[in-house]
C-alpha cells in the first residue's frame, strides 16, 4: 500500500518510481529519458526529490514536467553536458549483459545481421562520458543475454582505464524489479523486485547468471501523493499500462 491511505499500485507504477529513484540525488544534471516510463520517471523525480533537474524536448529546450518551455539549451551546451558528466540518459536496450554492454544496433554477425535495429547512434559518447540507466518493459532472455551481438553502450568490463571518468551504469529497471552492479566485478546484481515477483521467475527471464541476495527487498511503494501526480497529473489517460500491463 501506498503511504496514507489502502491504495495499490500497479506494476507500471512501480516500474515509474524504479525509474524515478534513477535520478534521486543526482543535482542539477540533464535528464535525458527514453521511453514512456522513463519518462513519467524523470518528470516525477523533478516535482518531488529531485527539483534540480533539467527535462528536455529532445531537442533545443529545457522543459518543466508538464512540457512548457522554461529555458534554451543551445547544443554546444547540451554537448558540454553530455561530455562532462552533467547528463543522466536511461536508454532501452535490445540486448543486456551481465556488465551492461547494450546493443541497439543488429541481432546477429553485425556483418550479416538477422535483424538490423536502430544502429550504433550515440550510446558509446553516453556510457563513456555521462551516467548511463536502462530500461527494460519485456524482461526476457533474448534482451538479458550472455553476450551481446554487438557493443553499443559501454558496460564495466569494457572500459578502458582512465579513458572514461565518467562512466557509470547506476541502475537497470526492467517490469520484473530493479538491478545495479554493486558486485565485486561489477556484474548484473538483483536489487530489488517489484510486487508480485519472484527470484525464481526474475532468474528464469535472464540469460545469464544472475547475483541474486538471500534476501531481495521489493521496490518501494509509491506514495499517496506520487500516486496522485502520476495519475492525475503526469500520466491521467493511463498510457503507461500500455507498456507494461502486469
Amino acid at each position: 500500500m501506498a503511504g496514507g491511505g489502502e491504495v495499490t499500485a500497479t506494476r507500471a507504477e512501480y516500474c515509474v518510481i524504479a525509474c524515478a529513484e534513477a535520478w534521486r540525488g543526482d543535482g542539477e544534471v540533464l535528464a535525458s529519458p527514453m521511453g514512456l516510463i522513463p519518462s513519467l520517471g524523470a518528470r516525477l523525480a523533478r516535482l518531488t526529490f529531485s527539483p534540480d533537474l533539467l527535462l528536455t524536448d529532445g531537442e533545443a529546450m529545457l522543459v518543466r514536467p508538464d512540457g512548457t518551455v522554461e529555458g534554451w539549451l543551445p547544443y554546444r551546451r547540451h554537448l558540454a553536458l553530455v561530455t562532462g558528466g552533467r547528463r543522466h540518459v536511461m536508454m532501452g536496450a535490445s540486448q543486456l549483459d551481465r556488465y551492461g554492454n547494450q546493443n541497439i544496433s543488429c541481432v546477429g554477425d553485425w556483418a550479416r545481421p538477422t535483424r538490423q535495429l536502430l544502429g550504433v547512434r550515440g550510446a558509446p559518447v553516453n556510457t563513456l562520458n555521462n551516467p548511463t540507466s536502462y530500461w527494460i518493459p519485456r524482461h526476457s532472455p533474448r534482451v538479458l543475454v550472455e553476450r551481446v551481438d554487438m557493443v553499443c553502450g559501454v558496460g564495466h568490463d569494457r572500459v578502458p582505464p582512465g579513458a572514461a571518468r565518467y562512466h557509470r551504469v547506476p541502475r537497470v529497471v526492467s517490469d520484473l524489479g530493479v538491478f545495479d552492479f554493486a558486485t565485486p566485478d561489477r556484474s548484473m546484481r538483483l536489487a530489488s523486485l517489484h510486487p508480485g515477483v519472484t527470484v525464481e521467475q526474475v532468474v528464469a527471464a535472464t540469460g545469464f547468471a544472475l547475483t541474486a541476495p538471500d534476501d531481495v527487498p521489493y521496490t518501494r511503494e509509491p506514495t499517496a501523493d506520487e500516486l496522485t501526480l502520476i495519475r492525475e497529473v503526469l500520466d491521467p489517460h493511463g498510457t503507461r499500462d500500455r507498456e507494461v500491463s502486469a
